[in-house]
C-alpha cells in the first residue's frame, strides 16, 4: 500500500489530498501528475509525498512559488 499527498500551501493555510494505490508505480504516476501542476501552478508552495503503510518516505518533492510584486514605475 502507498499513499500519495498533495499539499497545496496559500497564506499560512495548508490543504491536502490523500490518494492510496496498491502498487508503487501508481503512485509514482499520481505524484508526478501532482509535481508537473505544480510546476506552473499559483499555489505558494505546492507539494507532493509517497508514503509506504508504516509512514516511510519514498519520495517527496515540491515547487515554491514566490508572490510576485509590482514595480511602479
Amino acid at each position: 500500500m502507498y499513499i500519495v499527498i498533495e499539499l497545496q500551501t496559500n497564506n499560512g493555510k495548508t490543504a491536502n489530498i490523500v490518494n492510496a494505490y496498491a502498487d508503487l508505480n501508481t503512485a509514482f504516476n499520481k505524484y508526478h501528475s501532482i509535481l508537473a501542476a505544480a510546476a506552473v501552478s499559483t499555489v505558494e508552495v505546492h507539494t507532493a509525498v509517497i508514503l509506504n503503510e508504516v509512514g516511510n518516505t519514498i519520495a517527496s518533492g515540491h515547487f515554491a512559488h514566490a508572490k510576485e510584486t509590482e514595480v511602479e514605475e
